[in-house]
């Protein structure tokens, strides 16, 4: 159902310009791309599109290592220039290879400045074992006599130098049409059947999620550690429950921004966040005892971002001092606590006890089949006029808004187009009437709906 965007990396050794670049590629979207919520505060994921080719770009910028004082100390007897060479040829190994795991298409990043070096050639060298596409741009070729230099790194052997300058712009637009040219020849669709329902186990570290998993199987799948963050990488494990298939992914805890550590686990996290883009639902684990945190709701934002459906789980429901009236009013206060999801079910389970893990699966099920829901026209017309005649918007202005007419334009999720006299003259508190006004009729359970505006010709 989901397709997932080819990716391309970033790849090159400090201060070679792979930010500048990133930020050029990214920039290349006619569409305004905000940054993915939940990573570092370095920008090392967005998404670009080139000649009606979109895809995802890395900036493995992002592992180059701080000189921490947990390095030092581990190697005391080596000299600073020493301990700064091996810390630099590691975390360069360690970026290609994350970069070979992850991407589809590489992009190895060289200073036409500084000319040909040891590291290029190191990371050229490692780059020549995949079998992956790889690309050489030469940057910093601003001048005429630097792109004419650039013809030197054809010695590093991965193909064709590309001098470009991602600073002023100069020759980024061909890369991007070798690389649109090379993913519109290789396009990567998600390995998932048509017919199979993704679901990702999201939350925060050491919610339950593996627990929850292996409840789900019936056996070990994943190791589960009191330690938090103990799953490093997404989990895919396809089923068959009812006739219907069903991938479950489970992922690494997602931390709130600043918390995330240098090198694996900040890329565990970007594994993570492509891992909730390609899900029809994720299941929100939240912990019972300590009830819906800022972290938690900083995870269902990223949620909501990737325009997902949504079921939220309070796990560890078994240990929870309760009463008659505890489910109530918890489930009160989760909806308080999550204001923007307050369309989605809320299950309490206990993944180690079992208890209520029978509807996990039936309610994640009703929330898919809710996301590829349609609405007829004319009674979706019928339901926005009559919505917009029984509260018309207020306005400041001389021309109030006027709808004329609605209609359905997609679903997973779904998403309404209304043609309208002039889209500014709506405020989204409106926008936020008419969608409870459909839901009243549709509830589209655990599933967010789009309004868009558009002006009539």
């Amino acid at each position: 159902m989901t397709q997932r965007k080819a990716v391309v990396a970033l790849v090159g050794r400090p201060n070679v310009g792979k930010s500048t670049l990133f930020n050029r590629l990214i920039g290349a979207r006619t569409a305004i791309v905000e940054d993915l919520p939940g990573t570092t505060r370095d920008r090392i994921y967005g998404e670009a599109e080139w000649s009606g080719v979109s895809f995802v770009v890395i900036d493995t910028g992002g592992l180059e290592a701080q000189k921490t004082a947990e390095y030092r100390a581990a190697r005391p007897g080596v000299a600073p220039l020493a301990r700064d060479s091996a810390r630099y040829v590691t975390e360069i190994t360690n970026q290609a290879r994350i970069a070979v795991d992850e991407a589809d298409l590489i992009v190895l990043v060289v200073d036409g400045k500084d000319g040909l070096t040891a590291a290029d050639e190191d990371l050229a060298e490692f780059l020549q074992q995949t079998t992956k596409p790889v690309f050489l741009a030469v940057n910093k070729a601003e001048s005429e006599q630097r792109q004419l230099d650039a013809a030197e790194f054809w010695a590093l052997g991965v193909g064709e130098p590309i001098a470009i300058s991602a600073f002023h712009g100069i020759g980024v637009g061909d890369l991007l049409d070798l690389i649109a040219a090379e993913l519109s020849d290789s396009l990567v669709g998600d390995e998932r059947e048509e017919d199979v329902v993704a679901i990702a186990l999201v939350g925060r570290p050491n919610v339950g999620k593996s627990s929850l998993l292996n409840t789900l199987l019936g056996r070990e799948r994943a190791i589960v550690s009191e330690i938090a963050g103990t799953t490093r990488d997404p989990i895919d494990t396809e089923i068959v429950y009812h006739g219907q298939k069903i991938s479950l992914i489970d992922t690494a805890g997602i931390r709130r921004r600043g918390r995330v550590e240098p090198g694996i686990e900040k890329y565990s996290v970007l594994r993570s966040m492509r891992s909730i883009d390609r899900a029809d639902v994720a299941m929100l684990l939240v912990d019972g005892v300590e009830g819906v945190t800022a972290q938690d709701a900083h995870v269902a934002g990223h949620v909501l971002e990737a325009h997902k459906s949504v079921v939220v789980l309070v796990n560890k429901w078994d240990i929870v001092e309760k009463n008659t009236q505890t489910m109530v009013e918890y489930t009160r206060q989760v909806r308080a606590d999550l204001q923007f999801l307050d369309y989605v079910p809320v299950l309490f389970i206990s993944a180690l006890t079992k208890q209520r893990v029978q509807k996990v699966l039936p309610t994640a099920l009703t929330v898919a089949a809710e996301r590829r829901h349609r609405i007829p026209t004319a009674e979706l017309n019928g339901l926005i006029q009559d919505a917009y005649h029984r509260s018309p918007p207020a306005t400041k202005q001389q021309r109030p808004l006027r709808i004329y007419y609605a209609t359905q334009a997609g679903v997973e999720p779904p998403t309404f187009i209304l043609f309208v006299n002039d889209p500014e003259l709506a405020h989204f508190s409106y926008l936020r009437y008419l969608e409870n006004q459909l839901r009243r009729y549709y509830p589209f359970v655990g599933t967010p709906i789009r309004i868009r505006l558009r002006a009539r010709s």
